[in-house]
């Protein structure tokens, strides 16, 4: 274990120091000692890059495949109340005719 602070991305405790920074051998994370502190927020924006907050209506831009369904999600779907969750899909919805999904943010845009 390293003598300083775990990385503020993924939490390594094998962080080491490079000149005046601090880089995390697992993520590549490269920080300033005492910038740890400062809480990164992430920001989820829709395709046109408008900021996506909890609550908002979407819609799809591009026809979209339900994995393991011979569904599809069309172009225009309109997606009402969205919540905004961590991960590679960071959008979960309920699509009327469809039901609970999870889209990301880059095929959909705010209406």
């Amino acid at each position: 274990m390293s003598a300083f602070s775990p990385c503020p991305k993924c939490n390594c405790e094998h962080a080491y120091e490079d000149g005046s920074l601090l880089i995390c051998p697992e993520c590549a994370h490269e920080w300033a000692p005492g910038e740890e502190s400062l809480s990164e927020e992430r920001v989820i924006s829709d395709a046109n890059g408008n900021v996506l907050v909890d609550g908002d209506t979407v819609s799809v831009i591009k026809d979209l495949r339900v994995k393991g369904s011979s569904s599809v999600v069309k172009v225009g779907t309109k997606v009402k109340n969205v919540r905004l969750v961590e991960g590679d899909h960071d959008i979960d919805c309920k699509i009327e005719g469809i039901g609970a999904m999870k889209l990301k943010s880059m095929f959909v845009k705010k209406t």
